[in-house]
């Protein structure tokens, strides 16, 4: 399957009943994002102020290098 495929079988895939969390770092101030968990590892990731909008969606490859991006620093 190629990446186009695989971005396009995510964003197919239907939040409606998707349970999202927040960092427990979070500071209740109501600016923050929240993830859903999705198939293969993937995540979903929308603005918890306006949770009608559409959710990102990324890959489990994608979030484990952004992840290590803010671990390091570099984002």
């Amino acid at each position: 399957m190629n990446r186009t495929t695989v971005k396009a079988d995510l964003y197919a895939y239907d939040l409606t009943n998707s349970v999202w969390r927040k960092s427990p770092h979070s500071a209740g101030e109501g600016q923050c994002v929240e993830i859903t968990d999705l198939p293969d590892g993937g995540i979903a990731l929308r603005d918890s102020k306006n949770p009608a909008f559409p959710a990102l969606r990324y890959t489990a490859e994608e979030w484990k290098a952004f992840r290590q991006g803010v671990i390091d620093g570099t984002l």
